[in-house]
């Protein structure tokens, strides 16, 4: 079985902390109790990566294989529950913490998947899944429709971010430059979307029943 690079690694950690903090954040704002706020904080930092480890038969997952996994979205969860009035002040910062989550985990989760012999799509397509499917598993949840299918641009820099990633791997690029050029991408891509209030194309007109 293929093992990750450290440096993949600390990006995975680093992207389950900030997509736990939001998950855990929704569960705070529900009025959910701790175990609530622990489980969305869980499922919103590896619910993605859990996914994608079973789809490529990378098993078994990461979360379930590193305690590390399991901690980092146990301590956002905890730290969130403890200091949400702090937290939910800092929602603006909160949302480009998100987004630097989906960026860093488009490229690993597709990284992850070519190192699993995946082609190129289908590398690209675990990692869009990666960075968006903790947050679609804790909307739904929390009884919310999930944000990839709400209008915003999120699934979509994902994949595109991805895509770079797999294919400067693919063409035997410098990691160094690649990694960093396709999380940058995802990032632009949905901080711009963020602030100039940017939506996926939506259906016009009524509705038919």
């Amino acid at each position: 079985m293929p093992e990750q690079s450290a440096g993949l690694v600390v990006l995975d950690l680093v992207g389950i902390f900030v997509f736990a903090i939001s998950g855990a954040l929704v569960a705070v704002r529900k009025g959910f109790d701790l175990f609530a706020v622990l489980v969305l904080a869980g499922v919103t930092g590896l619910g993605g990566g859990f996914l994608r480890d079973v789809l490529i038969d990378a098993t078994p997952p990461a979360a379930l294989a590193d305690w590390r996994y399991l901690l980092v979205p146990v301590a956002a969860g905890a730290i969130t529950f403890g200091f949400h009035p702090a937290v939910g002040r800092m929602e603006r910062v909160v949302n480009v913490f998100d987004a630097f989550g989906l960026a860093l985990f488009c490229v690993t989760g597709a990284l992850k998947a070519t190192a699993f012999g995946l082609g190129p799509l289908p590398a690209a397509l675990m990692g869009m899944v990666t960075a968006t499917g903790g947050g679609m598993a804790r909307d739904v949840l929390a009884g919310r429709v999930p944000i990839v299918f709400r209008g915003e641009l999120y699934a979509t820099p994902a994949l595109a971010g991805a895509l770079i990633a797999v294919l400067g791997e693919r063409w035997d690029q410098p990691m160094g430059v690649v990694v960093p050029l396709a999380a940058a991408t995802c990032l632009m891509w949905r901080l711009l979307a963020m602030w100039r209030g940017w939506q996926a194309p939506m259906p016009t007109g009524p509705a038919s029943v």
